[in-house]
């Protein structure tokens, strides 16, 4: 029987067949099928009709449905993202002779750095996935950190992996939506902040700014890595392929809409932040000294990093549609992971392009 191992990562096919039907799972056999279908209506004309998840009606129905629309994302997408991704579910900026881990591992750590994460300090982690980065920074900087999650599958899982490490006592996922921060912690409970690629989900990055804030100590820091698009280096909005690779980008990973860097900013600084620093950890992308962030979804063809590759979901995704056929994998099963394959494209054509980047690095402190 399928048994998780915060230790290593899954096998190929041997924990395939388990994964997709595991007793962890907070869906029913017949729950994928339903999930989809409606995570799909929101996104109504999406991939078919270029614009049509663009206009204010169809961003301001998943605006308001937001809770439901990410929730049920990662009811559907957590067990894809750790067979092909591992626990800590984000991009990072690439050095050559780096390896995918070693540069996820720097990108977390470069967070802690930056907010003065010590032994002693209380930290909140919004949006924490499974929670791979906040045990990572955990073991890093020995602090206590409290991860939130809106999503309860997640929270067990996390949970699990928290006390196999041994570190149960010092981090914690605990279920709850980070747009309602003040409903779960009291005024100053926390000295730092941080999310990774967790707020693109907001329908109001300023109200789970400002939550953010009340939860932090006067002086407490607040850093990140965003997705947005980008007009500086290209993006134009009215450019019918650029709004194509977009929308197909919100679509695949839950997002209301992308927003850009400026008004990420805006939102912070609308919060009662102080902005202290923001660029983009991906601004050299095309450097002879980095491997771009997207080419993991793009090519490099490793044993390691098979599953990550176009050739590698080929395979899952022939693997997949073969256990739901046969019964063991739930039903939907196999458009779940379609969503995942056309998104991964979208992400490669946004990141050859310079339009898009998920590691847009922001550092804010309380006033």
């Amino acid at each position: 029987s399928f048994k998780r191992d915060s230790y290593k990562s899954f096998g190929f096919v041997s924990d395939a067949t388990s994964l997709l039907s595991n007793s962890d799972s907070v869906l029913g056999r017949d729950g994928v099928k339903e999930s989809i279908a409606g995570y799909e209506r929101l996104f109504s004309g999406a991939r078919k009709n270029v614009g049509a998840t663009t206009t204010a009606d169809s961003i301001q129905h998943r605006e308001k449905e937001y809770a439901t629309m990410v929730n049920s994302f990662y009811d559907l997408v957590t067990d894809f993202y750790e067979w092909g991704w591992g626990q800590s579910f984000h991009f990072a900026p690439r050095l050559k002779g780096e390896t995918f881990e070693e540069s996820i591992y720097r990108a977390e750590h470069y967070l802690a750095l930056r907010s003065n994460i010590t032994p002693t300090s209380k930290v909140l982690d919004v949006g924490c996935g499974v929670g791979g980065p906040l045990r990572n920074i955990q073991q890093f900087t020995g602090a206590d950190i409290t991860g939130v999650t809106i999503n309860e599958y997640q929270v067990k899982v996390g949970n699990q992996y928290c006390a196999q490490k041994g570190i149960d006592q010092k981090c914690r996922l605990i279920q709850g939506d980070f747009q309602k921060l003040p409903e779960k912690f009291e005024a100053g409970t926390f000295d730092a902040a941080y999310a990774i690629e967790a707020t693109c989900h907001s329908p109001d990055r300023k109200i789970c700014f400002s939550g953010v804030n009340h939860c932090l100590k006067k002086g407490g820091l607040f850093v990140g890595y965003e997705w947005v698009v980008l007009p500086e280096t290209g993006y134009d909005e009215k450019n019918p392929e650029h709004v194509r690779v977009k929308e197909g980008i919100e679509v695949g990973n839950g997002l209301p809409t992308l927003a850009t860097s400026q008004e990420v900013v805006r939102a912070l600084e609308e919060s009662g932040f102080e902005v202290l620093d923001s660029f983009d950890a991906n601004r050299n992308v095309h450097s002879d000294r980095e491997i771009p962030w997207y080419q993991t979804l793009y090519g490099s063809f490793t044993l390691s990093g098979f599953r990550m590759t176009h050739i590698g979901r080929v395979c899952t995704h022939s693997i997949v549609s073969a256990l739901e056929f046969m019964r063991i994998a739930p039903k939907g099963s196999v458009r779940v992971s379609s969503l995942l394959n056309a998104t991964a494209l979208d992400l490669v054509e946004g990141g050859k392009e310079e339009i898009f980047t998920p590691s847009f690095f922001f550092l804010a402190r309380k006033k």
